[in-house]
This record gives structure tokens, sequence and C-alpha cells, in this order.
């Protein structure tokens, strides 16, 4: 029976092109980058053109660019890095944010912005909430478990004001805003001057590039203290031996990604419409989660009253359906997704709600005969 794999937002496959162009960094082109012999200064110039290529996307310099094992390493970086030298400073995150951008936050003074019923973020209640004391401001491209994109030019409008007041009133505190974009390299743009970031996230686990690989864009002058120290790699903020062929796949897999984005967004959009209303129309009681204006294409989270989540999600695996009942950094939880529970859904509800996320290996007989499984498990 072939496997229809649903759960691209958790983890994709390896791009069989990316792993081409990593495969010589681990027999021929093994070389430490920091050696001073020839053959290490050809593997640390393939190091730098995978930086420039990362930051092309990005719409910045090389020199703004540096790897990390993942985004979570890279959130809590952009995190601890900024608030360590601001120790009586405040941080802003959204509610629904990952939890590596929550866990690290809460271990300063932190403060969380509310969200919608819908899953955007709250931008009145984030104006109300920035003080002469927030020092960084955090909030994710897209929502891992609703697929929300949320508002990243308009809060970048709101941190500019504020720091345009403080130049005003002689108040020499900075004001930096990171997001988390681990779930946005696929399918939209990641230029950062035209989201109005200071600092971003990526990861290449979720952009079929090798997984525990990512990078954080940090705008030139702004002043950072590493959580890794040691080796001096990464221009002093992230030391280590680096992963060179992890950071080649990066660069590869976020090329491919970006160069597909336009057709593959377009084409998951469809699919995931076509999912939602066939679900809609085939049980009659299931609640389509998250915002119809601001979503991302490739994720659909769903609410089927009275079932239990877990049980459902099971019996799909045993049909050859591969979901998830929340995000898989927190899958071994007992407690309902603090996301569901910030969009002001009940336990019950949680507890009762899956998401299914696309890829590139989804097609439309994927989603028919999902949705008449799901029809067939919750009329028992």
């Amino acid at each position: 029976m072939k496997s229809i794999y649903l759960d691209y937002a958790a983890a994709t496959p390896t791009d069989p092109k990316v792993l081409d162009a990593i495969k010589p960094y681990f027999i021929e082109k093994f070389y430490n980058p920091s050696a001073t012999y020839l053959a290490s200064k050809t593997v640390k110039s393939d190091l730098t053109q995978a930086r420039e290529s990362i930051a092309g996307w990005l719409g910045t310099r090389a020199s703004e660019i540096y790897f990390t094992a993942g985004a979570t390493e890279a959130n809590n970086l952009a995190i601890s890095g900024i608030m360590s030298k601001y120790p009586h400073g405040e941080v802003l995150v959204s509610s629904i944010e990952h939890d590596s951008v929550i866990a690290p936050a809460e271990q300063f003074n932190c403060n969380k912005i509310a969200s919608t019923t819908k899953g955007i973020v709250d931008l009145a209640d984030l104006k109300k909430k920035i003080t002469n004391k927030t020092i960084l401001i955090s909030v994710m491209y897209v929502n891992n478990e609703l697929g929300t994109i949320q508002p990243l030019r308009e809060i970048a409008k709101l941190v500019a004001d504020e720091r345009n007041e403080r130049l005003k009133k002689g108040n020499k505190m900075p004001i930096y805003f990171h997001t988390d974009a681990a779930q946005a390299g696929n399918l939209l743009g990641l230029h950062v001057a035209r989201l109005g970031v200071d600092m971003m996230s990526i990861n290449g686990g979720k952009i079929y590039g090798p997984k525990q690989t990512g990078a954080l864009y940090v705008k030139a002058g702004i002043d950072i203290v590493p959580i890794i120290v040691g080796g001096g790699q990464e221009r002093n903020l992230r030391s280590g031996t680096e992963n060179v062929p992890g950071f080649v796949g990066l660069a590869s897999a976020l090329d491919i990604a970006q160069n597909l984005r336009e057709k593959e967004s377009k084409r998951l959009k469809e699919l995931r419409e076509l999912f939602a209303v066939n679900i809609c129309e085939k049980i009659s009681t299931s609640q389509i989660n998250g915002s119809s204006k601001h979503q991302a294409p490739h994720i659909l989270h769903v609410t089927f009253p009275g079932i239990d989540n877990e049980r459902l999600m099971m019996e799909l695996d045993e049909r050859g359906v591969q979901c998830a009942v929340g995000s898989a950094c927190s899958a071994s939880s007992v407690e309902p997704s603090h996301v569901l529970s910030a969009i002001g859904m009940s336990d019950k509800k949680a507890r009762a709600s899956l998401r299914f996320s696309m890829g590139r290996a989804t097609t439309q007989k994927d989603i028919l005969k999902t949705v008449d499984f799901l029809k067939n498990l919750t009329s028992k």
C-alpha cells in the first residue's frame, strides 16, 4: 500500500539534487574549512558560495548570514543573543510561537502578544504592549500548526514608529524585530528588507534539505552574544567545525525551493482548497481552523468534534496516511497545543483536531483518498 505522507510541516525528504550536491563533502572534499592548506581553502570557498547564495534569496549580504544547526538554534541565538545584552529589557513574542522561541524568551522578562481566533497576531495588543523597555519582538512568518501567515510588514512599521519615537525622546534603547521563517522557505518570499525584519531564522529540514541545518540572518550593526563559544567560527558567533555538507545542502535546497515557489504555491493552494471543500462536504461537523485570507497553501488544520485526535491519527496511520496532532517538536506532550489554546480553542476541541501538511509529492488522488478514510473513520 502506497503511503500518503501529509506531515511536511514536520519534515521533508531530502531532494535528490540536494543529495547529489552534498555527497562530495563526505568523502573527496571532507576537509576542515578552517585549515590553511589549499584543499581546505577550496572547501571554505564552497562554504562562502553557499552563504552568498542564501544571502541572495534574503536580499542581504553574505556577512549577515550565520549558519546554525537548524531553526531551533537560530531562534535561541536570536533571542538569547539580544536579551543577554539587555537583561533589564523586555522581549515580546506572539502567543502562537514555536517552543524554540517561547522557551528562550521566558528566560528573560517576557510578555506574550495575543492572537485572534483565526491565528493571526493581534496588532492592537502588540501596539499596547510595546514599552520603552521593549528590546526585541519575535513573531513567526508562518504558524507551524495552523499555517497562518503573520502580518510582518505591519509589525515592522510598528517597530519603526517606536524606533523613531525613541530617537525624538533621546531614548537610546534599541528595538529589534525577529521572525522564525522555518515554515516559509518553500512557498513565500524571504526578502528581509521587504518584510522589514532585523533577524530571520531559516531551517533546511523543512525545505527538502538536510536536517539539523539552518541559518540566522542578523542585520549589520546588530551586536549579539554567542551561545556556543570555543573555536570562533561563524565570525565568533557560532563556534564549532562547520557542517560543510549540511550548509551546502541548505543553500542548494533553498535555491530549488525559491525557484519552484510560485508554481508550487499555486498547486498546493488548489490542493488545500480541494481538501477543505471535500472535508466540509463529506464530514458536516468538521471545522477548518486558521484564516481564509492569510493562509499558507501547504497546511490544513481541522477539528472533528467528538473524535479523539490521537486515535484518529493512529487509525489513519494504519491505512497508510501520516499526519499530526500538532507540532512534531511537542508531540510527546500530554497537554493540548498552546497554539490552539491561544486562539481560544477549548481543550476538548483541541483534542479533536489534526494537522495535515502537503508537499511536492502530494497529489489530488492522495487528498481524495484521505478524505474518504476520514469520512469512514469519523462516521463510526
